[in-house]
């Protein structure tokens, strides 16, 4: 018999992406692909690239470059460049990075295996041309309902399963596996709930080669989500541009309100978090199922990326400091515990010294627990390139240096405040004690997002196991990240954790 081909998977960028690797994988996997977590074990090193900002572009080839150093030298034979930049630049990817010997752009992901199988064979796949794509331009509503536009996360183009099965989820033990094979054994998963975005920021490319906003179906959201709680896991975020975009094209701008509480409901999840929020697109009614529905954290991931008006308005946004505080305080009457999170922008052309101190007086008010702040540099394609007002690099930097300084002095503030609350600890990681290291428990409390908002250090390990919810009390604080003793050790068994 032939020997099993072995593809790995690297993945670079947003959740939004390793969603899409996870879906990746479950394609490989059903026509007969070995999954294999190191490239120097692959037949076939696929490189799931991120094309948002140019040191995530860098880093993409970087990780395309060091998978090509292992042909000849290691099994792999050759390196595949998937993901956001390969589908942004396309042919001119490909043209200027010959390392790559295939770059594939979204609509190649329903025949990866056969384009992978085509590369190893030493054929060619053209790449695309970007602005030749049909999905860039506005969908039709009959595109909108997924019978034309291939995109990943979506699906329009699955195999065909038994109907009595939820989307993308295949019997255990027939023919087919699910759509979405699991990378990460963890207990927290990321499921997308659109491709795209609608809005316009002047400083973003991603609508130009993403598309624009599709929402996935409902029942499509509800069955991944069931099909992960069967693979044990206990937190699903639910991720896409644009959150509280969700249903606009479905005809229900509301839908978010009503799948929230379906998705907290299935058997096994105990945790929904949702990312990505426009401040502007907030609604009463979502703030309401946000805050008050049970197994739904109350967390606010907040797109506010400025607060002075003229700033905003020159990256086509909209709100000013007063209103934003004032959204955050009508979320904490709701429920004073929430967490709340942002990115920010500095040294966007034409920002002044009177617009950088009115970030830092929003920020000296917000008690954000979470603060990215970057700094401003051309995005080509964009609107915001083309401005007059740039900025001399080096203010830039002083000035992402600066806001920077007060945003790590602020969140670590806002950390202190939490001593003494109790929190609801989701266990990630343990590491017992031997020879020398101290046993440690590490998880996150409802106010901390995977990755970004920093973690919670359980005082005692023992008992605990990845999966388990602690229920404990917060006695100290590094910077973002707390300490907490748990207050109990009930229900923090192995089989809690299963």
């Amino acid at each position: 018999m032939p020997e099993t081909r072995t593809v790995a998977l690297v993945t670079l960028g947003c959740a939004r992406n390793e969603v899409d690797s996870e879906e990746l994988a479950g394609r490989l996997a059903a026509d007969g692909w070995r999954l294999v977590e190191d490239a120097a074990d692959a037949d076939v090193a696929v490189v799931n690239t991120c094309g948002f900002v140019d040191a995530a572009k860098k880093d993409s080839v970087d990780a395309l470059l060091e998978a090509n150093d292992l042909k000849g030298q290691a099994r792999t034979q050759a390196v595949v460049a998937v993901g956001c930049m390969a589908e942004r630049y396309g042919k001119e990817l490909a043209e200027a990075l010959p390392e790559a010997d295939g770059v594939l752009g979204f609509d190649d992901y329903a025949d990866i295996s056969d384009r992978l199988q085509t590369i190893l064979a030493g054929g060619v796949h053209a790449p695309h041309t970007p602005r030749d794509r049909r999905k860039l331009l506005p969908v039709s509503p009959a595109e909108r309902q997924g019978t034309s536009v291939a995109l990943p996360g979506h699906a329009q183009d699955a195999p065909e399963v038994p109907a009595d099965l939820p989307p993308g989820v295949a019997p255990a033990s027939g023919p087919r596996a699910p759509l979405r094979r699991r990378l990460d054994a963890g207990p927290v998963a990321s499921v997308k709930l659109a491709s795209g975005c609608d809005r316009r920021c002047t400083f973003c490319a991603i609508p130009s080669f993403r598309g624009s906003f599709i929402s996935r179906r409902p029942s499509d959201v509800l069955g991944e989500t069931r099909w992960l709680a069967e693979q044990g896991v206990k937190e699903v975020m639910l991720v896409s541009e644009n959150n509280t975009s969700y249903g606009k094209d479905l005809g229900d701008i509301r839908l978010l309100e009503t799948l929230l509480p379906e998705l907290a409901a299935v058997d096994g999840i105990e945790r929904v978090r949702v990312s990505y929020l426009q401040p502007a697109e907030m609604r009463p009614g979502l703030i309401d199922v946000l805050t008050s529905t049970p197994n739904v954290v109350p967390y606010f991931d907040l797109s506010f990326q400025h607060s002075a008006p003229d700033v905003l308005r020159a990256m086509r946004r909209f709100g000013d400091t007063d209103r934003f505080l004032e959204l955050l305080d009508t979320i904490r009457a709701k429920a004073p515990e929430a967490g709340a999170r942002s990115n920010f922008i500095v040294g966007f052309p034409g920002e002044t010294e009177a617009d950088l101190a009115e970030l830092e007086r929003f920020l000296s008010d917000a008690r954000l627990d979470a603060i990215g702040v970057f700094g401003y540099s051309d995005e080509e394609g964009t609107e915001a390139a083309t401005y007059d007002g740039k900025l001399d690099e080096d203010v830039v930097a002083e000035r992402l240096a600066r806001v920077s300084r007060l945003a790590e002095e602020l969140t670590a503030q806002r950390a202190l405040e939490r001593l003494g609350s109790t929190v609801e600890v989701l266990v990630e990681t343990v590491s017992p004690s031997g020879g020398e290291a101290e046993g440690e428990a590490v998880g996150r409390a409802a106010h901390q997002a995977p990755e970004t908002d920093g973690q919670t250090v359980l005082t005692a390990w023992e008992g605990l196991v990845p999966g388990a919810f602690v229920t404990a009390k917060v006695v100290d604080t590094e910077g973002v990240d707390l300490v907490a003793e748990p207050l109990a050790t009930g229900g923090c068994t192995e089989e809690a954790g299963r």
